[in-house]
Formats: structure tokens, C-alpha cells, sequence
């Protein structure tokens, strides 16, 4: 049974760094994309970051370029996302999903920042970023 195990959310200053990461078990890596996405309360889930398996290409929303960097360890099964000087806008909870397809820029066939070519997510983790 697939299961995504996530970790490291938390409460960090403004300015501050966090690492989250999402264990994935009983899934070769190797065959598939991995997203990372945020959502707040009464809003739609939205794209952050992406690990393709089409080459390992990695994918960031323009509001974390420069910030935040995927990466991926293929010995633990995990990957991880690096978030780096947190503005208090960056408070959400983070989800990482996996996908089948080899996902790609915005604008290609198999999209990134489209949750629905995710199958499958995990629980979800509460990042704050205060003042």
C-alpha cells in the first residue's frame, strides 16, 4: 500500500527556514513526479514546486523561486522542500502528491501546477510564519 509520510512542518519567525519532507513507501521513486502544494482554509490547492520524473526537472511557483529548492533522495525514498527566508505569506498547510505522468512547464501536456494530475496526496502540514 502507497502511503505519504510527511514531516517537518512547524512554527518559524519571519525571515526563518523550515524543511518539509514527504516519505513515500512502497513506490519507485524512480517512475514517478513529485509535487509539493499549499492550501489555506477556503482556497484552492496550489502548486509550489515540482520534481519531474521526465529527467529529474524540478518546477517552482514564481513566488518562491530563489527561496524554496526540491530535492530528492532516492536512497530514503523522500523528497524534500527547502524553504528559505519565510515571509508570513508563506503560512499554509504544504501537501505533497504524486504523479504518474512526466509533468513538465506550464503550457505543456502533463502541467505541474495542475493538482489534478496529482493521484495521490498526503495528509498535509501545517507551516506558520509569524511576524
Amino acid at each position: 500500500q502507497v502511503q505519504l509520510v510527511e514531516s517537518g512542518g512547524g512554527l518559524v519567525q519571519t525571515g526563518g527556514s523550515l524543511t518539509l519532507s514527504c516519505t513515500i513507501q512502497n513506490l519507485n521513486l524512480d517512475y514517478w513526479s513529485i509535487g509539493w502544494f499549499r492550501q489555506a482554509p477556503g482556497k484552492e490547492r496550489e502548486g509550489v514546486s515540482c520534481i519531474s520524473k521526465a529527467g529529474g526537472n524540478t518546477y517552482y511557483a514564481d513566488f518562491v523561486k530563489g527561496r524554496f529548492t526540491i530535492t530528492k533522495d532516492k536512497a530514503k525514498n523522500t523528497v524534500y522542500l527547502h524553504m528559505n527566508n519565510l515571509p508570513p505569506e508563506d503560512t499554509d498547510t504544504y501537501y505533497c502528491g504524486t504523479s504518474f505522468r512526466p509533468l513538465g512547464h506550464m503550457g505543456e501536456r502533463y502541467n505541474w501546477y495542475n493538482r489534478f494530475e496529482y493521484d495521490r496526496w498526503g495528509p498535509g502540514n501545517q507551516v506558520t510564519v509569524s511576524t
